[in-house]
């Protein structure tokens, strides 16, 4: 009886187009549009080209997500960018980005959100302070923030092994929030626009350099102003990144052949709109130099405390813990299904492939939630973040590519949404990309060997499972 049950049980397609999008601009606004801006800041050194970097991520991720409409509707299933990349490329290429995906790419971002979010709660309970080392076993110390940091991912876990249900109410509920409360600042900032600030900043808006925190400006070679772009980029791609994760939940959103593409489409530029208008609000209550320098990068605690006073310290951490605990809620939900579709394929651990009573992947939610866990002790926001660019963006640029490929291997297949633009702004992404890539290889390989060390590790571990299966 208990075999037939597992055998008949089967994902739920329960998901509404504003359930879809929510996801999409869910998973892409955390913690990153409330810090990065002062890194950006300090390599591009004016208003103008802050608001650039931001312009430049938006386009990239729109194109990108209006390309992979194509590919949804071609493979209405769970897996999404697992299976483009199967069905585009080999069995191989997509277990690389699998198995990249649960070590680095999603494990490592649940982390670096679980931990922004325990960072911000700091500000409300001092107790969970990152300086607040309750566990000490000698080679490491462990935080409070940590500690919440993986309670949160363990709450969030459990919450959606009870079914997607769940799930995607709480997904909904926290994402409107969050962009209604970002909108909100947005607004309150302009009301609180300082000439004189607004001024100074855009005077000389297009001057590419250097930023000190001692106001010394250091002007770009044409090489070093290329690899700045590059470095600057790292972190707004970071912010807008996991979009594409609603194309995991195929099986389980209404229409998906039209509702994943749509979703795509309305999420990105929702968020794309909102990430300009923030970069926007900065510069008109804050001056450069203190959107460059911050403390800890915090920019929006600082353009907070510029418009509401000492209450803008709250104000901003508790939207920032609701931004990221939303955010965190749809890695945790759509990961799993990345892992299911893998094990389906005999790619991954057996019990993954396999659904639970509430027609969940609970195993899947299991085993990424240990493995983002063990992230959560191993190092900064920072580190992860650096690490897992270059990679994402390779991949993105192969699942690309895969489109021209597949227009000639499956030209049969139905294709109920056509990239838009094809072959022209996919032909762009590809080029942006690559030259991103490039230069983090070149001027920044810090930003680039450990993930890509990381991924080539799969294609020994590929091959060993393929000879036991």
């Amino acid at each position: 009886m208990s075999a037939n049950t597992k055998e008949t049980i089967t994902f739920k397609p329960s998901l509404s187009l504003l359930d879809a999008t929510m996801i999409v601009a869910g998973g892409m606004i955390g913690s990153g549009i409330f810090i990065v801006s002062a890194d950006i800041t300090r390599n591009v050194g004016s208003a103008g080209w802050l608001i650039l970097i931001w312009v430049i991520t938006a386009f990239m991720t729109v194109t990108a997500a209006l390309s992979y409409g194509e590919l949804s509707g071609m493979f209405p299933r769970a897996g999404g960018q697992y299976t483009y990349l199967k069905e585009a490329w080999s069995p191989l290429t997509a277990f690389l980005y699998g198995w990249s995906f649960f070590s680095v790419i999603q494990t490592a971002t649940i982390a670096a959100v679980g931990v922004a979010f325990a960072k911000f709660t700091s500000y409300v309970f001092r107790f969970f302070s990152e300086d607040n080392i309750v566990i000490d076993i000698g080679f490491m110390g462990i935080s409070s923030a940590q500690l919440l940091a993986i309670a949160v991912v363990i709450i969030l876990t459990f919450i959606n092994t009870r079914g997607i249900r769940d799930g995607k109410i709480l997904q909904t509920t926290f994402t409107l929030t969050k962009i209604l409360s970002l909108f909100g600042l947005i607004l309150f900032g302009f009301f609180a626009l300082k000439p004189e600030v607004w001024e100074a900043n855009w005077t000389n808006a297009w001057s590419l350099q250097q930023l000190a925190p001692d106001e010394t400006i250091t002007d770009y070679t044409v090489m070093a102003a290329l690899g700045a772009i590059a470095a600057a980029l790292v972190g707004s791609l970071f912010s807008s990144d996991s979009w594409n994760n609603v194309a995991f939940i195929a099986g389980e959103i209404k229409n998906p052949k039209r509702n994943i593409g749509l979703s795509l489409f309305l999420g990105t530029l929702l968020v794309g709109i909102v990430y300009i208008l923030t970069n926007i609000m900065y510069t008109a209550v804050l001056p450069l130099q203190e959107i460059a320098f911050a403390e800890k990068d915090r920019v929006a605690v600082s353009a907070s405390q510029a418009i509401f006073g000492t209450a803008g310290t709250y104000i901003i951490a508790i939207m920032i813990m609701i931004a990221t605990f939303g955010c965190n809620n749809g890695l945790i939900l759509t990961g799993a299904r990345a892992y299911y579709t893998m094990a389906k394929d005999g790619l991954f651990f057996k019990r993954a492939g396999n659904l639970n009573r509430a027609a969940v992947p609970g195993f899947g939610l299991w085993v990424q939630c240990i493995f983002a866990s063990a992230w959560c002790l191993s190092g900064r926001y920072g580190d992860l973040l650096e690490m897992i660019s270059f990679v994402v963006v390779g991949f993105y640029i192969l699942t690309i590519i895969g489109i021209f490929r597949l227009r000639k291997t499956q030209p049969g297949t139905q294709r109920p949404y056509k990239a838009f633009g094809y072959p022209i702004l996919p032909f762009i992404y590809i080029l942006m990309g690559s030259a991103f890539c490039i230069l983090l290889i070149i001027y920044k390989p810090s930003y680039t060997w450990p993930g890509l060390i990381i991924t080539l590790l799969g294609i020994p571990i590929y091959y060993i499972i393929r000879k036991k299966s």
